[in-house]
């Protein structure tokens, strides 16, 4: 297959014709980095458009069945879609509270848990020989971080209020004058670190695996494949944990000192008394 070219590729030529995408393409200008954005620029979204259907299709499948209490409660013999989402929610959901307690867990899980799958399925798609992953794009991953970016900081205005905007000013407020663009350029750097974090293994491990696939088709990609797929898993694992992590820093407030209630206990019920 040729360079830069995806089973993606082919598909949109075929519906829309590659010569004719290309220039409709170039009505968007020029990219961030200056570069005319053509053709090219329309294959990780159209990745991204495939991973978004088949999870889509994957939640009317498997949703009945979690939903189904009696047949929920009793685990499948064999490694089904059913106990792979399972244990694969439960295991950030677990991440979550273990972080911020049960109570801001359940109510933040919904993005964290939709980020989860997005990303998953998407640096897997990337393994599979002839397909490209969304998230070797700097756009599909910016996008990501950007609605990370947004709705931790619209927790934090709706949990803490101006007390959320007083935090980055810093304890001294001599000093605020300097902390506070600090802090403001440092939160606001994080959507840029966590989109070019996952950009970049992504684009790297998809790199060496087309390098390889190049070389020899047979055998000698296998240790590529697997590498492939833990760096996969661990980026997903790396996004979703950061980005629980600053919805953690900006829920957190202290309402013992401000109001004369005690902090917000972690842990559902029985965990507090215990």
């Amino acid at each position: 297959m040729p360079e830069h070219t995806s089973f993606f590729s082919y598909l949109l030529d075929k519906l829309f014709g590659y010569t004719a995408l290309d220039e409709n393409m170039h009505a968007f200008g020029n990219s961030l980095f200056g570069k005319p954005v053509g053709a090219h620029a329309a294959e990780p979204l159209t990745a991204s458009l495939f991973v978004i259907l088949m999870l889509i299709v994957l939640a009317f499948v498997v949703g009945p069945k979690i939903k189904d209490y009696k047949e929920s409660v009793i685990p499948d013999e064999k490694l089904s879609l059913r106990t792979f989402f399972e244990v694969f929610i439960g295991y950030f959901y677990d991440m979550m509270k273990e972080m911020m307690g049960a109570k801001r867990a359940k109510r933040y899980f919904p993005l964290i848990g939709t980020a989860a799958c997005f990303i998953f399925f998407s640096n897997f798609l990337g393994v599979i020989p002839g397909f490209l992953p969304p998230t070797s794009s700097w756009n599909i991953t910016w996008g990501c971080s950007l609605v990370v970016f947004v709705m931790f900081n619209y927790y934090g205005l709706k949990e803490g209020g101006l007390g959320y905007i007083k935090h980055f000013a810093g304890p001294l407020w001599w000093l605020s004058w300097l902390i506070f663009p600090l802090e403001i350029f440092s939160t606001a750097l994080r959507a840029v670190t966590l989109s070019m974090r996952l950009m970049i293994n992504m684009a790297v491990d998809h790199l060496v695996l087309g390098v390889f696939m190049s070389l020899v088709a047979i055998a000698l990609p296998i240790p590529v494949l697997a590498l492939g797929t833990i760096v996969a898993a661990v980026q997903t694992l790396v996004f979703c944990l950061l980005s629980s992590i600053y919805i953690t820093l900006a829920t957190e407030h202290e309402h013992g000192d401000e109001h004369g209630h005690a902090p917000e206990e972690h842990g559902d019920g029985d965990e507090a008394h215990a």
